[in-house]
């Protein structure tokens, strides 16, 4: 079911050039659930997730594909979304992520995006440093980490309200 929803949604994601990360239809209590996930590199806005979901709910009754009752979400994914694929890094590049290591430590910095490699995705994490000099790059492969997320970099955030306040 979901590789039809998908056919439907496709031209509708196109057009507004996102890219379907989810779908899964399941239970939702007295009707099911569908739920989709989309996003593209810079985000999307939630116009465009209503222009998703009224497409979507248009074709889906037009087909009249899910026989009963159900409830469409269509969203984009949080932070907590993981990354795993070259398209999720290349997607987020220059944004910044946290890495957990299968052996227990994490890691906070920049992803500088995937990096050519056969058999396992890599990546490449710039680890900031006090003084730019002194700031390093390490390529990180999948099969060493846990989990990849996106993260806040608070130091970016004070940064940009302190410069937006001088300007005023």
């Amino acid at each position: 079911m979901e590789d039809q929803i998908q056919s439907l949604l496709q031209p509708i994601a196109d057009e507004l050039g996102v890219e379907i990360l989810k779908i899964s239809l399941g239970s939702g209590g007295h009707s099911q659930l569908l739920k989709v996930i989309v996003d593209r590199a810079g985000g999307v806005s939630s116009d465009e997730l209503v222009r998703i979901s009224r497409g979507l709910a248009l074709q889906l009754d037009a087909e009249d594909l899910i026989a009963n009752a159900y409830m469409l979400e269509v969203t984009s994914p949080g932070l907590n979304w993981p990354l795993e694929t070259v398209a999720d890094f290349k997607r987020y590049e220059g944004e910044w992520i946290k890495v957990s290591f299968l052996e227990g430590t994490s890691q906070e910095g920049r992803n500088l995006g995937p990096v050519e490699a056969e058999g396992d995705v890599q990546f490449t994490l710039l680890i900031e440093a006090k003084k730019a000099k002194d700031n390093r790059q390490q390529v990180v492969s999948m099969s060493e980490v846990s989990k990849v997320v996106r993260a806040i970099n608070w130091k970016d955030v004070s940064r940009k309200n302190r410069d937006s306040e001088e300007n005023l």
